[in-house]
């Protein structure tokens, strides 16, 4: 390691990740606390010698949310490179939590989650959001194997930042990039910020109801298909201009449904047609989600 402040043991290997192994580990000393050990690996380009300069954007930004400590963020403890012949190590120690978000519902038993299990899920997800875009940081890849849960009830964002690189899935357990938590505007290939999260927050928020993905396509095509039938298809004049893909009426049927899921009351409705808007200038923010009703209320 590059510090003599953390030292470890592995336990066991929990996944696997498109360029290296995620380990259980326990620190050695007298805090004893369990960790998450990803070890990576890098081909180095003999031309470019050194850390990729991905990684050195994204390590850096996994340090500054570290340092602001905020609860809903996993914590990144340590990092270190190390060249080893024509390739580069790369470990990255972080907090070890217990499960994430599509396991801990995997487990869920009928009739699913209580509407306070719901609020306080949600909660801890938007001030975890609100957090990263206040200080400009999108996640981009927003889905529940990137949400974790700890057996206190903790929801902690994870991999944050790293979905810019979209091969680069380094998750707790093994996963695939689905693409069911994209908001339209990334389908369309058209202009993002923040609000693509909202639109991803919004598809978990319907999935703590359903215990399942709401949207569930294939292709891009068919995950466009897929949250018109719920939302209704939008006018052209809402459709990205800068878009390559064409707007036309076979995309579904027009409108917008007022009910996006069945057996909401008002406040669930409400707050998530809010996230679930097709235009991300209009798509509630994640300060604002917190503010919402559903919340507030008693």
């Amino acid at each position: 390691m590059s510090t003599e402040q953390l030292r470890y043991e592995l336990l066991a290997e929990v996944g696997e990740g498109s360029f290296g192994r995620v380990y259980k580990a326990r620190e050695i000393g007298e805090k004893q606390r369990l960790l998450a050990v990803k070890k990576l690996n890098f081909s180095l380009d003999s031309a470019k010698a050194g850390i990729p300069p991905f990684m050195i954007r994204e390590v850096a930004l996994l340090k500054k949310m570290g340092y602001f400590n905020h609860p809903n963020i996993v914590k990144l403890l340590d990092a270190s490179a190390v060249p080893v012949g024509s390739t580069l190590d790369l470990t990255l120690v972080l907090e070890y939590i217990d499960q994430d978000l599509s396991t801990y519902l995997s487990k869920v038993p009928a009739p699913g989650l209580s509407r306070n299990c719901i609020k306080d899920v949600m909660q801890q997800l938007l001030r975890g959001l609100d957090f990263l875009h206040t200080n400009l940081v999108l996640h981009r890849d927003l889905k529940p194997e990137n949400v974790l849960v700890s057996s206190r009830g903790e929801v902690k964002i994870a991999d944050f930042g790293l979905a810019r690189i979209h091969t680069f899935n380094i998750a707790l357990t093994p996963g695939v990039v689905t693409l069911w938590y994209r908001a339209p505007e990334v389908l369309l290939n058209s202009v993002y910020m923040s609000s693509v999260d909202m639109w991803s927050a919004g598809c978990i928020f319907a999935e703590l109801f359903l215990l399942r993905p709401l949207f569930k396509g294939f292709t891009e095509v068919q995950q466009l298909q897929k949250i018109f039938e719920v939302i209704g298809l939008p006018s052209e004049e809402e459709w990205p201009q800068d878009s390559p893909i064409s707007y036309s009426e076979s995309w579904g049927a027009p409108g917008s449904c007022t009910q996006l899921l069945p057996n909401l009351d008002p406040y669930e409705n409400d707050l998530l047609s809010k996230c679930l808007v097709f235009s991300p200038s209009r798509r509630i923010s994640a300060a604002k989600a917190l503010a919402h009703q559903f919340f507030v209320k008693h």
